[in-house]
């Protein structure tokens, strides 16, 4: 191997289980989100008028297809905008 793909072997040795992990924890972060901001849409339900938001059940639903870049914003927004607290990331 010459030096620059030696680099290169070495990057890519170090990146791609940090990437995966990063995905575990994404997925657990999302169901995490997921399972607070359903119990609080449970919650809500015979106590007003108000129902869950269309954003937050398409976050859901991002969340259960691995679209976790795309669920996990929402989500969280709907939960402080709700003010509830957020749980933990790690």
């Amino acid at each position: 191997m010459t030096g620059s793909t030696k680099w290169l072997a070495a990057f890519f040795a170090i990146t791609i289980p940090a990437t995966a992990f990063a995905q575990v924890s994404d997925a657990t972060y999302c169901r995490r989100l997921s399972a607070r901001y359903e119990a609080f849409v449970d919650n809500m339900q015979g106590h007003s008028n108000d129902r869950a938001s269309l954003a937050g059940d398409v976050a859901l639903q991002q969340c259960r297809e691995g679209n976790y870049a795309a669920g996990i914003p929402v989500l969280e927004r709907e939960l402080i905008n709700n003010k509830i607290s957020l749980p933990s990331h790690s």
